[in-house]
């Protein structure tokens, strides 16, 4: 990325003089982690060669065994298909079926159809259409509670990779912003999207975050491929003690917390000055996870929500989180704002 992605583009939402003080911040910050050697994509477009599948303890009900199921499909995009739900038809990946982007459990869940058709915490299983370069895929879930796995997504990128990566005979769809757009939240934070540079079908995310807790500033920069998905799958969601103690405590009164499968080896508990478990994702003597999870996993997540092809550009991103990041999916479709790469 060069000097020209430090600066805003056409500023969609958001107080222009708070974006760009953020960006002043945001231009202060080291960059902990870079890997930006680019990967080549196939003309063709992709899905799986076999089926596979990925079962563990469930999200939100954790004494629950759960299973995604992994199909090969000509359909174009990803679907996830309820099997529990026979009169339901599959719903596709894409941002007009987000639901909603979660509160206490932040989280981001698809619905369509049938107010029983919904699938929650899809951001850790969508992310890696984009990090792996899986165009069309079909998911077969027996609820809609997913699981939740120690290793964070690693257990989903392994599973994808032995079912191997098989080209279709059709050519791939590539598209990219008409120009920097930049969308500002309530926290001081903010997305940009900046088009592609000519004649590259490449994805570079520059993402930055900062929090008053043990995992502090990071920042890392990086080129989307199945090397830095698999880097970052490990990432688990981070909270901090008080919302893990809350969660224990007197969260038990809400349904959508009673019965949550969160546990010290599938989080990253940070407290004030340290982190309550181990750090994963450690580079140079700083943990780095919270920073590939937000970036490889829940961003990717956001961009994988473009249903008609994969998004080729730079993606800055300061602070930012599942309803900033859906705000802006939003509206690069209900503006036009998305072109196809000639």
């Amino acid at each position: 990325m060069n000097a020209m992605h430090s600066e805003p583009g056409r500023i969609l939402d958001g107080d222009e003089t708070t974006i760009r003080k953020a960006y002043e911040t945001f231009d202060r910050m080291p960059t902990n982690q870079e890997m930006l050697g680019a990967e080549s994509a196939g003309e063709r477009r992709t899905t799986i060669a076999r089926p596979c599948s990925v079962t563990g303890p469930g999200t939100f009900f954790g004494r629950a065994q759960r299973t995604l199921k992994f199909l090969p499909t000509t359909f174009p995009g990803w679907w996830i298909d309820r099997t529990d739900l026979v009169d339901s038809l599959p719903m596709r990946v894409a941002i007009d079926n987000v639901w909603t982007t979660g509160n206490i459990v932040r989280n981001i869940v698809l619905r369509a159809g049938s107010p029983r058709n919904y699938l929650r915490m899809v951001e850790h299983i969508i992310a890696l259409k984009i990090g792996l370069g899986i165009d069309d895929l079909m998911i077969q879930v027996d609820s809609g509670d997913p699981p939740l796995l120690d290793r964070g997504s690693l257990d989903l990128v392994e599973a994808l990779e032995s079912a191997g990566i098989e080209s279709r005979d059709e050519n791939g769809v590539w598209l990219t912003v008409k120009e920097p757009l930049t969308m500002g939240g309530s926290r001081d934070n903010f997305l940009t999207f900046h088009p592609a540079d000519s004649g590259s079908r490449g994805l570079t995310i520059d993402c930055a975050i900062d929090f008053p807790n043990a995992i502090g500033q990071q920042r890392i920069r990086f080129v989307a491929s199945p090397s830095t998905c698999r880097h970052g799958s490990i990432a688990r969601t981070n909270t901090t003690l008080g919302v893990m103690l809350y969660c224990m405590t007197i969260g038990k009164i809400f349904a959508d917390i009673r019965n949550l499968g969160y546990t010290t080896k599938n989080l990253q508990i940070a407290g004030r000055k340290k982190y309550v478990n181990e750090a994963r994702l450690c580079h140079e003597g700083k943990s780095l996870e919270a920073a590939w999870h937000r970036a490889s996993l829940d961003l990717l997540a956001a961009i994988a929500l473009i249903a008609d092809g994969r998004l080729a550009g730079h993606v800055v991103s300061y602070k930012a989180g599942h309803n900033l990041d859906c705000r802006m999916i939003t509206r690069l479709h209900k503006d036009d704002l998305l072109v196809p790469l000639p």
